[in-house]
């Protein structure tokens, strides 16, 4: 029997928090941080109101991924990121056992409108080479004049 394995995540809503960076002991850039994502449905209270529900979602990212999420995001930017889901298990001071669930970060993309949607950074991507942006609008695109459309091979 085959082997389905698939752990596939994409999220899109507002950073709760402005992410920071901080380092590993090895130098590693490390940033966590929640987005929260309202839900397309809500339920009906007692007096027949919808009621918004939001899902706050924690957050990881690594390298260079981190990096360019401190770098262009802000506590309520859009963002939408796409990923994988982890759980974590560790015993704290008391000797607990504790578990924490998360989403690790691997790419991570504007979704605002001033005009850098769709354009995202991965953690292949080099950070030099992060993408420059300008709040000037886009040239449109120049198309030809068709007026004999019995040129046309279709």
């Amino acid at each position: 029997m085959a082997s389905l394995n698939l752990n596939k995540v994409v999220l899109a809503g507002h950073l709760t928090a402005t992410p920071e960076l901080r380092q590993t002991p090895n130098g590693v850039s490390v940033t966590s941080f929640s987005i929260a994502i309202n839900r397309r449905f809500s339920r009906n209270t007692e007096g027949g109101q919808a009621q918004a529900n939001v899902d706050f979602v924690n957050c990881v990212a690594w390298r260079n991924t981190a990096d360019f999420i401190t770098r262009y995001f802000k506590k309520g930017s859009a963002i939408c990121i796409t990923g994988s889901i982890q759980t974590r298990n560790w015993t704290d001071q008391q000797g607990a056992k504790r578990y924490s669930t998360e989403v690790l970060a691997e790419e991570a993309h504007f979704v605002d409108s001033n005009g850098q949607g769709g354009t995202g950074f991965t953690n292949q991507d080099s950070f030099e080479s992060a993408p420059q942006f300008s709040s000037a609008p886009a040239a449109a695109p120049q198309f030809e004049d068709m007026s004999n459309e019995d040129d046309l091979p279709f």
